[in-house]
């Protein structure tokens, strides 16, 4: 077991995900997010409340930040690095969160090594398949930066593959999801298929997970596309974000993507009927809307 204290920037669903795991390997975890109402809940994780970033880059060597997008990343390294006091070694940033790779990248280069040493590791899987280990690190940066901090990485993520220079893990990830939203709109629109056709959808599910056409989502979503259980473990709106991404990186690399832009297209009408904060199941609800 290990006591050394690790700070989380961000206790939404991945940072919650990421405490679990940390006081589960013996880390003593604080935890600040801008939502105030979020305390009690990692509170009752078994993770202490900072008041501010600033108090946990005085008290912790290691950070991991989970927050919602590359501004909120880019604003969280500087306050880390305007609070660390002159006088204490460097602090390891680690980033979980599903950034533009290219600021990424940026960020990595210009933060003083000997101040903040910045580890990427967005994490491919849900946050509670992060929670119980199973989410696969896709790291990219200095291998001895990461390897100053590999008891918590190994925390995080048990399984992971370096991939390189900072930028190349949200690379890795977004190319990953892009696949992964795809699967979830091709299931949640078979399910509909089949329900139309007056196919019984725990049956057809059965039968779809012995196909040809299996795929690991069927076993993550299926079930909750079926029970219409949208407690989200990977949220709407992060989705639209993350595919919004890709398409912006998309359009730099001058690539069309044709299957993101339809699925950007149904997240954003899930958007509109205010189910932002649903489970990215809940796709299935608005191709359930467009009926002809």
């Amino acid at each position: 077991m290990n006591s050394t204290p690790v700070g989380i920037i961000g206790t939404g669903l991945m940072g919650s995900a990421c405490a679990r795991r940390l006081i589960a390997a013996g880390h003593t975890v604080t935890g600040h997010d801008v939502d105030a109402t979020k305390a009690p809940a990692f509170a009752a994780l078994g993770g202490q409340n900072a008041a501010s970033i600033a108090a946990i880059a005085r008290a912790c060597n290691t950070v991991v930040i989970a927050v919602f997008n590359t501004d909120q990343v880019e604003a969280a390294c500087d306050a880390l690095l305007a609070a660390r006091p002159a006088d204490r070694p460097p602090l390891t940033a680690i980033c979980v969160s599903t950034c533009d790779p290219d600021r990424i990248a940026a960020l990595a280069q210009r933060l003083p090594v000997d101040r903040v040493r910045f580890v990427e590791m967005p994490v491919s899987g849900t946050s509670e398949q992060a929670a119980r280990g199973e989410a696969l690190g896709l790291v990219g940066g200095d291998p001895a930066a990461a390897e100053q901090v590999k008891d918590v990485l190994d925390a995080l993520c048990p399984r992971r593959h370096h991939l390189g220079a900072a930028g190349n893990g949200g690379r890795a990830k977004l190319a990953i999801n892009l696949i992964l939203g795809i699967n979830r709109a091709a299931l949640a629109e078979g399910l509909v298929f089949a329900e139309r056709m007056g196919l019984p959808l725990t049956a057809f599910l059965g039968v779809a997970r012995d196909s040809a056409a299996y795929s690991q989502i069927m076993d993550i979503k299926g079930r909750k596309m079926i029970d219409g259980d949208f407690t989200p473990h990977g949220k709407i709106a992060q989705t639209l974000k993350d595919f919004s991404l890709m398409l912006e990186l998309a359009q730099r690399l001058q690539q069309q993507l044709p299957l993101a832009a339809t699925y950007t297209d149904i997240v954003e009408g899930c958007m509109a009927q205010g189910e932002a904060d649903l489970d990215n199941a809940a796709v299935i609800r608005e191709i359930r809307r467009r009926s002809s």
